[in-house]
C-alpha cells in the first residue's frame, strides 16, 4: 500500500462514488455548519421540493454575521443592524424550527462566530468532512479535518442529501521549519506564506501545514493559519492531530466519551501523513527569520514586514491602482500611516488567546486620541472567559469598546464599519476595497500589531511596547 497524505486519507474515507472524466466524486460530509447568510435560498429550495434536511443530527447552525454586537436581549431589538439583516436573522431562527436543526441563537450561551463554536464544542474533530456556506470554513482543518466552504446551491444539496460533488484537488505541503522569533504570531505566520506563494499560489490544491514551527503552535494559533488557506486560493488547509489537538478536545461536549474517546484518538493518530507520502507542490520557509507583518495594498498578498517599505508599483496599473486607494507611497513604511480605527476579533483572530495578545499590548496604557478600537469576541464563551479573566477591564480602562461576539467589523454586515477614507488596521483576512465600509481602507494585522498601532495613533510594531 503506497504512502498518503493526509488529505488523500479523509478524502478516500469519504468518497460514496468516486469521481471520473466526466462526473465529480461524491462525497460524504459528516458536519454541516449553516448561519444565517447563505441559507435563506437553500430552505427555500427544500420546501419547494417538500425535501426534508436529511441529517439534522450533523448539521449544527449559529447566527455570527448580521448580529449585532451591542446587547440586545430579543428580535424586537434588531432593528440596529438594520432590516436586511434582522430579516435573515428572524428567517434563520424559524427555518431550524421547521427543519429540526438545532440552532445556538440569541438565548444560547454557546452562540458565536461559526468558526470559533465549531472547535470550541468539539464539534470539529480530526479525520472529518466539514462544509459551511464560508469560505473560512477551512478554519476547522486545524484538527485534521478536511473543511472547506461551498457556495448557496450546494447547501441547499448537503441540508438534502449529505453528500457534495467535488473534484479531488491536489496536494501542496507548506514546510515552516525552525522556531517563531519573539513577537511574531501565527497571523504574521499565514500573512508570510501568503506574501511568498501569492493569492493564487494554492489553487487547486489543499495545504498542509508542517514542521517543526507548526508543532509548536497551540490550537488558536493552527486555526489562525488554517482560516486564511482560502486567501492563498486554497481549497483547503490542514494540520495533523497530535497531542496538542487531543488536549484541547478532551471533554468539550460534542467529542466521543468514555471507550468511544480513546478509540477516537486511536483512529486520529493514524491520521498523519505517512513518511514517504508525496505532494504535488511543496515549498518551505525559515520560522526563524519571520517578523511581524503588515498589509499594504488591497489583497492579503500585498504584504510586507512591518518596518519595510511599500514597493513601488513597477508600471503595473492594478499594483498602482491599489496604492492610490490606500493612500500609501512606495518607499515609506506603512508605520508612517495614521490610524482611525482598530478591530480586534473574527474567525481568524476572535478566541481567547488573540485578546490575551492584545490585553497585553493594552494593560496599563490609553488608546490614542481619534482612534476608535472594537474588540468582538468570537463566541459568547470566549467573551465570557475573557470577562473571568479581567480582559473585558483592561480593554475598557484603555478606551476600547468591548462588544457581544459576532463577525463585526470583518464584513460589516452588521453595521459595525469604517467610515470612508478612514484607515483601519484588522485582525481580520480580507482587506478588499469597502470591505469594512463603503471607501474604507484596510490593512490586516495580528492582535498584538493592531493593539499597538491603537496605542501610538499609526501603524506600529508590536515589539516597540513589549
Amino acid at each position: 500500500m503506497s504512502a498518503s497524505t493526509l488529505f488523500e486519507k479523509v478524502w478516500a474515507d469519504h468518497v460514496v462514488v468516486p469521481e471520473s472524466d466526466d462526473t465529480p466524486a461524491v462525497l460524504y460530509v459528516d458536519l454541516h455548519l449553516v448561519h444565517e447568510v447563505t441559507t435563506p435560498q437553500a430552505f427555500t429550495l427544500l420546501r419547494e421540493r417538500g425535501l426534508p434536511v436529511r441529517r439534522p443530527d450533523l448539521t449544527l447552525a449559529t447566527m455570527d454575521h448580521s448580529t449585532p454586537t451591542t446587547p440586545v436581549s430579543s428580535f424586537r431589538d434588531l432593528a440596529v443592524v438594520g432590516e436586511g439583516a434582522a430579516n435573515q436573522i428572524r428567517q434563520m431562527d424559524q427555518n431550524c424550527r421547521d427543519f429540526g436543526i438545532d440552532l445556538l441563537g440569541f438565548d444560547s450561551e454557546q452562540r458565536g462566530i461559526v468558526h470559533v463554536i465549531g472547535p470550541e464544542l468539539g464539534a470539529s474533530q480530526p479525520g472529518k468532512t466539514i462544509v459551511c456556506g464560508d469560505s473560512h470554513t477551512s478554519t476547522h482543518g486545524a484538527f485534521g479535518a478536511l473543511a472547506f466552504g461551498i457556495g448557496t446551491t450546494e447547501v441547499g444539496h448537503v441540508l438534502a442529501t449529505q453528500c457534495l460533488l467535488q473534484r479531488k484537488p491536489k496536494t501542496l505541503a507548506v514546510n515552516l521549519d525552525g522556531q517563531l522569533p519573539a513577537g511574531v504570531s501565527a497571523k504574521d505566520v499565514i500573512l508570510a506564506i501568503i506574501g511568498d506563494i501569492g493569492v493564487e499560489g494554492g489553487t487547486g490544491h489543499v495545504i498542509e501545514y508542517r514542521g517543526d514551527a507548526i508543532s509548536a503552535l497551540d490550537m488558536d494559533a493552527r486555526m489562525t493559519i488554517c482560516n486564511m488557506s482560502i486567501e492563498a486560493g486554497a481549497r483547503a488547509g490542514m494540520i495533523a492531530p497530535d497531542d496538542t489537538t487531543f488536549e484541547y478536545l478532551a471533554g468539550r461536549p460534542r467529542v466521543p466519551q468514555g471507550g468511544n474517546w480513546d478509540a477516537a484518538v486511536g483512529r486520529w493518530r493514524k491520521l498523519a501523513s505517512d513518511n514517504g507520502a508525496s505532494f504535488d507542490k511543496a515549498i518551505r520557509i525559515d520560522a526563524d527569520n519571520l517578523q511581524p507583518m503588515i498589509t499594504f495594498g488591497t489583497n492579503p498578498g500585498m504584504v510586507i514586514g512591518i518596518n519595510d517599505p511599500v514597493p513601488d508599483d513597477t508600471g503595473d496599473p492594478s499594483f498602482r491602482k491599489a496604492l492610490d486607494y490606500m493612500q500609501v507611497t512606495p518607499g515609506k513604511p506603512m508605520t508612517q500611516s495614521a490610524v482611525d480605527v482598530v478591530f480586534v476579533g473574527s474567525c481568524t483572530n476572535g478566541r481567547i488567546s488573540d485578546l490575551q495578545q492584545a490585553a497585553d499590548v493594552l494593560k496599563g496604557r490609553r488608546v490614542a486620541d481619534g482612534v476608535r478600537m472594537l474588540v468582538v469576541p468570537g463566541s459568547q464563551q470566549v467573551k465570557a472567559q475573557a470577562e473571568s479573566m479581567g480582559l473585558d477591564r483592561i480593554f475598557a480602562e484603555a478606551g476600547a469598546e468591548w462588544r457581544e461576539s459576532g463577525c463585526s467589523m470583518c464584513i460589516g454586515m452588521n453595521g459595525d464599519t469604517a467610515a470612508r477614507g478612514q484607515l483601519s488596521v484588522s485582525t481580520s483576512n480580507r482587506n478588499f476595497e469597502g470591505r469594512q465600509g463603503v471607501g474604507a481602507r484596510t490593512v490586516l494585522a495580528s492582535p498584538a500589531t493592531a493593539a499597538a498601532s491603537a496605542v501610538r495613533g499609526h501603524v506600529a510594531d508590536p515589539r516597540t511596547l513589549s
